[in-house]
């Protein structure tokens, strides 16, 4: 129960903290603030209750960065292959058995993923992720693995909680 009032707290903290980064700190905002973040904790914590996935900011911070490129890279390469017509597409499935069990991980990966240049995850059934790709003649399920590995460090990848041991099948 303690854990839950900390995750409470914090997640209220910071929902405020947005508020105040957004629309500023005038009395009458900030009481609507708070009233909106405590709405927003209440719900944040009844669908992501605390547990053990637990998101060390300090490990996200370097992701930061390497999300921004590879989103501003995706976008030129879509828009390279939609404007130049001498660039075929090859367009196709690829699925990646993807190592992450948790759910909430998985998503976050798949998520993560679709910023990949010409890669829109579609489909996941629990042991593979399934990708339409623009150009299947690519290296997607290398580049889908040192992602995995990448997004790993993030979230803390030594808990087996999060991702599967082993050779990929």
């Amino acid at each position: 129960m303690r854990a839950t009032y900390q995750a409470a707290l914090c997640r209220w903290a910071l929902f405020v903290a947005v508020w105040v980064v957004l629309i500023g700190v005038s009395p009458g905002d900030f009481i609507a603030g708070t009233l909106a973040a405590a709405a927003a904790t209440w719900t944040s914590i009844a669908l992501l209750p605390p547990g053990p996935q637990r998101v060390r900011l300090i490990r996200v911070l370097p992701l930061i960065p390497h999300f921004l490129w590879k989103s501003l890279v995706a976008g030129w390469d879509v828009a390279r292959r939609a404007l130049d017509p001498r660039l075929p597409l090859r367009t196709g499935f690829v699925g990646y058995p993807a190592r992450f069990r948790s759910p909430l991980v998985r998503n976050a990966f798949a998520s993560y993923t679709s910023l990949l240049p010409g890669t829109l995850p579609v489909e996941d059934d629990g042991e593979t992720l399934l990708y339409h790709c623009l150009d299947i003649e690519q290296p997607v399920a290398a580049e889908l693995a040192t992602e995995e590995t990448v997004l790993a460090h993030a979230v803390g990848g030594d808990n087996a909680d999060h991702i599967e041991r082993g050779s990929r099948r």
